[in-house]
């Protein structure tokens, strides 16, 4: 049984394994087999790691757990889409969500257990927080979704349950193992991570040496609507953002994502289109129209037929790129803004 002291093994930095190792007295080179066993074989016991002499995995056993990720419940979508429930060894469950379309495969995963933000609109933020992944329980989620479809996941967006950048470090790290030729070796550009609109982490992020992808849950460019939508971030003003988002797209080159749940009559409307338009003229952007998913016992409905091509239309007038996104998963409750933790009814 693990003690309050032990860590688990995938925690450990390279140096921190490398000195695992060397404690142990065996060979530098063990860490490497070490690595190739924990992130691209991602094993879930140390008799697995059948290269690895019995002394050192004995020796591991003591000092270190080796966590993973239970499969509580798995719901398939009619368009192949599967969501999963899955469970870490405190207790604490996400979900996340595999998304086949051809020989693609993506990902979304969650980076907390709830989420503390608060939006109107989401069914995570109607739980609360229970607490922020490791690196590695991020990690996990998009190993578990391979496994399961047999497939190498092709790109994968942090847009599941929490906000990433209350959750940065972990965040990061994670995205850079998904990055790595010994982990699923994802282009920088197919990882994605999805903010509210944390600007100081923003700010973090534009310094950042790889090319992740970033995208900005936008929703509303009115502030007093946007007040409403998002309360987590109400202290982070649109004026700033639109400032910090400059600065990002100065320091990077690279066009971020605005995302925006088209809700009926409350930023659908010809007001909040003509001040998105406003917010985005000039800029370099991409808007992700999303029509709103249904979340059980939400006030909100989704806008009208036919509303979100008139704001694909309207952007595209002052120079900004829109499409309207599909909702994966929708019949299971895997879409965006559904996810909140729960099994099967």
């Amino acid at each position: 049984m693990a003690t309050k002291q032990q860590r688990d093994l995938r925690d450990l930095t390279q140096a921190e394994l490398r000195t695992a190792v060397a404690d142990a007295g065996q060979p530098s080179y063990r860490a490497k087999q070490l690595e190739r066993w924990l992130w691209t074989d991602y094993v879930s016991s140390f008799d697995e790691m059948t290269n690895i002499p019995k002394a050192l995995r004995a020796s591991l056993a003591e000092r270190f757990t080796l966590g993973h990720a239970k499969e509580i419940v798995c719901q398939q979508s009619s368009d192949g889409t599967r969501k999963y429930l899955l469970r870490f060894d405190d207790g604490a469950s996400v979900e996340c969500v595999g998304m086949p379309s051809g020989k693609r495969l993506a990902v979304c995963v969650s980076t907390q257990a709830g989420c503390g933000m608060g939006c109107a609109f989401c069914a995570t933020g109607a739980s609360g927080l229970t607490r922020s992944l490791t690196s590695f329980e991020i990690y996990a989620q998009v190993m578990h979704v391979a496994r399961d479809f047999g497939r190498r996941v092709t790109s994968v967006v942090l847009m599941g349950q929490g906000e990433p950048f209350a959750n940065y470090d972990a965040t990061l790290s994670a995205m850079r193992r998904m990055n790595a030729p010994e982990g699923p070796n994802i282009g920088a550009r197919h990882l994605t991570v999805s903010t509210c609109g944390v600007i100081p982490s923003i700010m973090r992020f534009a310094n950042e040496p790889e090319q992740f992808t970033l995208a900005v849950s936008l929703h509303s460019a009115v502030q007093r609507t946007r007040n409403i939508l998002m309360p987590g971030v109400k202290r982070y003003s649109l004026i700033h953002l639109y400032d910090v988002m400059g600065t990002y797209v100065d320091k990077t080159g690279r066009r971020p994502t605005y995302e925006y749940a088209l809700i009926r009559g409350i930023n659908d409307t010809d007001e909040e289109l003509a001040s998105l338009c406003d917010f985005l003229k000039g800029t370099l952007a991409h808007v992700n129209l999303i029509n709103l998913n249904h979340v059980e016992g939400s006030k909100f409905e989704p806008s009208l037929p036919g509303r979100a091509e008139e704001f694909v239309r309207a952007l595209s007038r002052v120079g900004v790129e829109a499409t309207v996104r599909d909702s994966c998963g929708s019949d299971i409750d895997a879409a965006c803004g559904q996810l909140r933790q729960r099994s099967a009814r």
